[in-house]
């Protein structure tokens, strides 16, 4: 006697393929669970050209599998909604993450949108991050990888969207993927992961950023206000930076510590650095937050009172680890997070994302409540 297939096993699920052993993995997972795939490559804004390189990974591991493959060209869209924000950020004087816009806009914005008008019930990715539902409202939950967990790249997703989602290595460590890869033959197993900001591939940040800003010599400052150089402009260079570039001009360049970009003034144009990890300038305890979004308005509606706190954990980049922290709101729509203790090397323009305090039973990871931009 044949076996039944679940009706669910029937439905169609389009694969964002982006040529990486994660997202091949994605799609010999689901294929293996019996859902009708398809691999979508999506073509993006890219500097370096290793995005043709991508596209024929994607084409090969999609051929490999047996699966259908579409390449959606979202070339355009990406350099507007993701590049230009950038930049825009950039220049004034922020740190922003392309990641997070590239996630809001073009794989849950455009393809996810794309997709279901051609007929799908569902997209798929690569993210190491898990999906719950409960009580008919879905939930983002920590990956079982906390080392390569992606949550934090994912607050803005929405219920909506969340309905229609599926991310099937978030119950996988990196070696399983590797080996299911390798069991698999597919030809990105042995691919090594990407680093750095996507569309830049091998092209260094600030060497991309000169295209559009106009680099302007200024003073480099102690916390104290002494002036200890010169640099060639502090929109170049991010909160916590250690690597402060070779053109930097320092006359006395013996310390016995390193030095951090501790803050700087675009109107001045002027950067502040600090001496030695542990300087207290690095830190900080309270931060605002604008643009806040919750993925599951419900679970927080209690919540939305002025001046009404809520204990969370949270973190202010990709990897740190979370830390207790209490949530207010404030009047004209923003919040502030107050951090247990003091926490370095905050980036205004960065994401700030908080997660439950507490676990409740039958979730298998702390579950992300939402996030926000740091101002």
């Amino acid at each position: 006697m044949s076996k039944k297939v679940c009706p669910e096993q029937k439905r169609r699920v389009f694969v964002g393929l982006s040529g990486g052993v994660d997202s091949s993995v994605a799609t010999y997972l689901l294929q293996k669970q019996g859902y009708n795939i398809t691999g979508v490559f999506i073509r993006s804004f890219n500097v370096d050209g290793c995005a043709e390189r991508d596209a024929e990974d994607a084409r090969r591991a999609a051929a490999h599998l047996g699966v259908p493959f579409y390449v959606f060209d979202f070339e355009k869209e990406y350099k507007k909604e993701v590049v230009e924000y950038m930049v825009v950020g950039y220049r004034s004087g922020l740190t922003p993450n392309p990641d997070v816009m590239c996630n809001k806009e073009i794989k849950f914005g455009l393809f996810f949108k794309k997709a279901l008008e051609m007929g799908a019930d569902y997209i798929a990715t690569g993210h190491y991050v898990r999906l719950a539902e409960r009580e008919n409202a879905f939930s983002l939950l920590e990956a079982r990888d906390k080392n390569k967990d992606q949550s934090y790249f994912l607050w803005t997703l929405t219920q909506e969207q969340l309905k229609h989602c599926l991310f099937p290595i978030g119950d996988y460590v990196k070696p399983e993927v590797r080996r299911i890869a390798k069991e698999a033959g597919l030809p990105t197993a042995e691919k090594k992961d990407s680093q750095g900001i996507c569309f830049l591939g091998e092209v260094e940040l600030d060497e991309f950023l000169k295209d559009y800003i106009k680099p302007k010599k200024g003073p480099i400052v102690d916390t104290e206000g002494r002036k200890m150089g010169e640099h060639m402009g502090a929109q170049f260079y991010t909160i916590g930076q250690r690597h402060l570039g070779a053109k930097i001009q320092i006359p006395n360049t013996k310390f016995q510590k390193p030095l951090y970009v501790a803050d700087k003034n675009i109107n001045t144009n002027t950067l502040v650095v600090a001496l030695g990890s542990d300087n207290p300038a690095l830190f900080k305890k309270e931060i605002e937050l604008a643009d806040t979004h919750f993925i599951n308005p419900k679970l927080v509606s209690k919540f939305q009172v002025i001046g009404h706190k809520l204990s969370v954990f949270a973190r202010v980049r990709y990897r740190q680890p979370l830390i207790p922290a209490t949530l207010i709101k404030e009047e004209g729509g923003k919040y502030k997070l107050i951090f247990s203790k003091p926490v370095k090397f905050v980036a205004p323009g960065q994401s700030a994302v908080f997660y439950e305090a507490g676990f409740l039973a039958g979730l298998r990871g702390r579950r992300m409540l939402g996030g926000g931009i740091i101002l």
